[in-house]
């Protein structure tokens, strides 16, 4: 695979080098990547299903047994009193982003809002200390160039799924739900779990409290 043309493999490259990952391991993750690795095929497929109170799960994995995978996906998800679905079964309550998370260094959120909209970025948003800008997933590499061009810090760059719409969830609903992405998480062949639903801070607080 050419890094130049695969947008998805160029991302991966850039997120290795940040990590400091050895320059063989990066050739050895695009040969795997591209089933080029001998011996070896990796796949990356989505795994779409529900959640305890219905809230929707998008996962995100790489494997080199998708049987075996969606087995053990399926178990974690009935675990937790969710169910694994048919492809597309959620993936329409999402949408697909380009997620840029910055350092904005002296500039204020209004100068960098000005810079990212002019290389084409749809949104700019601050989530406590955070700043992110959000782009259609086609424009991800052109607005990072121009941010760092305008001397802004790239924390991360990556694809996302936005939720078109959350479900609140609380009490022994919201505890399930989040052991039931914990274990998802663990899973070694889970690159990303994806999930639309909303927490108040203040349950977050009490479930944290009652996980120790």
């Amino acid at each position: 695979g050419d890094p130049e043309m695969n947008p998805r493999l160029r991302l991966a490259i850039d997120k290795a080098k940040e990590a400091n990952m050895p320059s063989d391991n990066i050739k050895k993750a695009i040969l795997r990547g591209t089933g080029e690795l001998e011996g070896e095929k990796f796949e990356e497929v989505v795994y779409e299903g529900y959640g305890p109170g219905g809230v929707a799960l998008y996962v995100e994995v790489t494997t080199d047994n998708k049987n075996r995978t969606y087995s053990e996906m399926r178990k974690i998800f009935s675990e937790h009193g969710g169910s694994i679905g048919e492809t597309g079964c959620v993936s329409w309550m999402f949408e697909k982003k380009g997620e840029i998370k910055v350092d904005p260094g002296t500039l204020s959120d209004d100068e960098v809002l000005l810079i990212a909209a002019d290389a084409g970025a749809e949104d700019v948003t601050r989530d406590g200390e955070d700043l992110y800008v959000y782009t259609s997933p086609v424009d991800l590499f052109k607005v990072k160039t121009k941010l760092e061009e305008n001397g802004i810090k790239i924390i991360y760059s990556e694809f996302t799924m936005i939720p078109k719409n959350s479900i609140k969830i609380e009490g022994e609903k919201a505890e399930q739900l989040l052991k039931l992405i914990n274990d998802l998480d663990d899973h070694d062949d889970v690159q990303k779990v994806y999930a639309n639903f909303e927490i108040s801070d203040e349950e977050m607080e009490r479930i944290a409290l009652s996980l120790k």
